[in-house]
Parts: C-alpha cells; sequence; structure tokens
C-alpha cells in the first residue's frame, strides 16, 4: 500500500492493523479488541477523504464465528449509531488479511440516497471496510485455522462522526475553526 515516508526513510503507518497481528502473538483465543490511531494514505483530499485521519479496527477471534456474524455485527452498529431507518450494504472487496472481504456502506446523510458531492453522486457513504480472518494469518500468528475463525473491520473514525453529526465537510476537522470545533 502506497504511502508517506520521511526523510530518513520512516514509514507513516496506512492502517492500524498491526496491533491486531501483535495481540493475536500474545494471547490465546477467545479474544476481541478494538484498536485506533493516526494513520497515513496518500488519498486526494476531498468532502470525504484527507491524507491523514483516525483509524478504528475490531477483531474477534473464536471458534465457530462466521462471516454471517461479522454482518449481524455491524448491522446493530449501523442501526443503533445512526438510527433504525439507516439502509446498509455490503460491496465485495479486496484486503490482504480478510477472505471474503467487504466494503460496508450507508445511505448518504446529506441527500438521503439520491445523490450529492457528498456521496460523489452515488448515493451511498463508505463507512468501513471488513472481512473474515485469512487462514493464513492466523497460522503467521499460531493459530490452527481449522479451530479458530475471525472477523476484522476497520474504519475512520472522522468519517463516522461526519455521518453522526452532519458535517458535510471532513477538512473541517482540520482547519482549527474554534467555532466548529467548540460544538464537541
Amino acid at each position: 500500500f502506497d504511502t508517506f515516508y520521511t526523510e530518513r526513510g520512516a514509514l507513516l503507518r496506512s492502517q492500524t492493523s498491526t496491533a491486531q497481528g501483535r495481540i493475536m502473538e500474545r494471547f490465546k483465543p477467545p479474544l476481541s479488541i478494538i484498536s485506533y490511531g493516526k494513520v497515513y494514505r496518500p488519498d486526494t483530499v476531498d468532502a470525504c477523504h484527507s491524507f491523514m485521519f483516525h483509524q478504528m479496527e475490531g477483531l474477534l477471534v473464536d471458534k465457530h464465528v462466521r462471516f454471517g456474524d461479522l454482518k449481524g455485527v455491524l448491522h446493530h452498529f449501523a442501526r443503533e449509531f445512526f438510527g433504525p431507518a439507516t439502509n446498509i450494504r455490503f460491496r465485495p472487496h479486496f484486503f490482504p488479511f480478510t477472505e471474503p472481504s467487504v466494503e460496508v456502506d450507508v445511505t448518504c446523510f446529506v441527500c438521503h440516497g439520491s445523490g450529492c458531492s457528498v456521496c460523489s453522486r452515488s448515493g451511498w457513504i463508505e463507512i468501513l471496510g471488513a472481512g473474515s480472518v485469512d487462514p493464513v494469518v492466523f497460522e503467521q500468528v499460531g493459530y490452527d485455522p481449522q479451530i479458530y475463525k475471525g472477523f476484522a473491520f476497520g474504519l475512520g473514525i472522522e468519517r463516522i462522526c461526519m455521518l453522526k453529526n452532519n458535517i458535510q465537510d471532513i477538512r473541517y476537522f482540520y482547519d482549527s475553526n474554534i467555532k466548529f470545533l467548540k460544538q464537541f
């Protein structure tokens, strides 16, 4: 994944997934974690994207975990956080540590699905990526993939805050506008 390097060659992290691997190396299942932190990506800055944002990831590992469990957790989260009328869709996608993988979208909070500049005229806003943990990941951390299954998800905290609070531009979080920031 292309990202930013400093002049001394240090790499700025593009995701918080490394925390999941470190936890799995230290602890045996069952386990569930939430990790978060600042990440950097070479995204073009627009109303919904920034080169820097805060990411939160979740991981659940246990016997008998299924993809349907992931869908249930994400449906429950979206409806509790955004309201019971929230429409959700799952789209197939590729992420390197999960298979199958999906991107999860909710109906645009500005246009309610009709299409606007915030949702790039699609009617939907991506809120997170998710999937079943790839068995190779379990092998790498010493878990038996025949016994243990799991799912993981990751989301941008600013994007979720935008949706929840009807904020139409992610750049407001970084403009140092005290009037905007005081409302939180």
